[in-house]
């Protein structure tokens, strides 16, 4: 799988939830420590989904990291060792364009 555009490296935002600010903490700490990611944002949010048949509402943590895209499969793996949830919301968007200073800085702090 290729992981540049004409040569140019590509960086990806990873979307994750989690069960409560605790478990989101501990998560994003963990990429952040491994160099996995250069940083997340966690935000609280109320979420609504069907689940084995029934729909659900909680309160959960939203958490947005932003890596380089070579490092999607391995965070959405770290990330599946250190979640609650039997199935976990995991998914990763292309940043398409960005601040060349910033993009950088997420190369720099990255493995």
């Amino acid at each position: 799988m290729a992981f540049t555009a004409n040569g140019i490296m590509m960086f990806s935002d990873i979307y994750v939830t989690a069960s409560n600010l605790e478990e989101a903490t501990r998560i994003a700490r963990a990429i952040i420590e491994e160099k996995l990611g250069a940083c997340a944002n966690i935000h609280p949010i109320k979420s609504m989904y069907s689940w084995q048949g029934t729909i659900e509402e909680d309160e959960e943590y939203a958490l947005s990291i932003k890596t380089k895209t070579e490092l999607v499969d391995k965070v959405t793996a770290r990330v599946k060792e250190l979640h609650s949830y039997e199935t976990p919301c995991i998914i990763s968007h292309i940043i398409t364009s960005g601040w060349p200073p910033y993009l950088d800085w997420i190369r720099e702090e990255t493995q």
